[in-house]
């Protein structure tokens, strides 16, 4: 049985409001608990969930938005803990697509019936910890990271929903001229904002002691390149080793760029 430790932290940025939303939730077939923004706790009797989400939108509709996708999923997953419990057969991969169509009709419904929240949308990148294994539902330009311990490397799990995420899958161009392409924040995919289908990218990874997920909106890689977050996260410099992870990459993204909100979640199996 395995320790998690994770951190989150949220700025936004030179932004007006904070259009960014994350959770950190501990569940079983019974009961439901938020956790904090710093914890740890042992996976065993209970899974554990971990999600950012960037929402989009007038006024204020972006981060209803952001905030209604976080929060949809403290309704569906404690329900599939206990379907599975009883011994009915229900594939995580299933859960998560349920559970995100469920938050694009949530939306899309909102977007239609008020003014204020016409064209509400939001990314919504997920980590639903079982023992032994991480479940991570994607839709949108949020990411999920993977840092295993065994090879020290960094993994992007999650694809970016862009042309220009796509553009950077089929090595078409660098990492440094993707963060610059003009379009690198077009969105294809979305929960809500007039998108009529939702087909969320769903998988699965084994985890093992010392292993490392990052989960973190399009601020932190705004200002942080994949080489950098790496750093940051397994040999930190004296003073970045004083913070917890989460903070040391959101204070070091604001500092090279802060256009954006900047979120970070950071998951460590100890």
């Amino acid at each position: 049985m395995e320790l998690l430790h994770w951190s989150g932290q949220t700025q936004r940025g030179k932004r007006k409001t904070n259009e960014d939303s994350f959770l950190c939730l501990q569940f079983n077939a019974h009961e439901v608990h938020y956790l904090g923004k710093t914890g740890e706790a042992s996976s065993g009797e209970v899974d554990f969930v971990f999600a950012v989400s960037d929402g989009m939108g007038g006024e204020r509709a972006g981060e209803f938005a952001s905030r209604i996708a976080v929060e949809k999923i403290t309704k569906l997953l404690p329900r599939a803990f206990k379907q599975s419990a009883v011994g009915l057969s229900v594939g995580f991969e299933e859960v998560l697509t349920e559970l995100f169509g469920e938050i694009h009709d949530a939306l899309m419904h909102l977007g239609g019936c008020y003014d204020e929240c016409s064209g509400m949308g939001a990314t919504l990148s997920m980590c639903w910890f079982t023992p032994g294994w991480m479940h991570f539902g994607h839709i949108g330009d949020s990411r999920i990271y993977y840092l295993p311990a065994r090879d020290g490397s960094i993994k992007q799990l999650s694809h970016d929903d862009t042309h220009v995420g796509w553009l950077f899958r089929n090595s078409k161009i660098t990492e440094r001229e993707a963060r610059a392409h003009p379009h690198r924040n077009a969105l294809q995919r979305a929960l809500g904002a007039g998108n009529k289908y939702v087909e969320p990218q769903v998988g699965s990874v084994g985890y093992e002691k010392g292993d490392l997920f990052l989960l973190c909106t399009d601020g932190i890689v705004d200002g942080l390149f994949d080489a950098q977050l790496r750093e940051r996260l397994r040999a930190p410099d004296a003073a970045e080793a004083e913070k917890n992870p989460a903070l040391r990459l959101v204070d070091a993204a604001i500092e090279r760029s802060g256009r954006d909100n900047t979120t970070a979640l950071v998951i460590e199996v100890i």
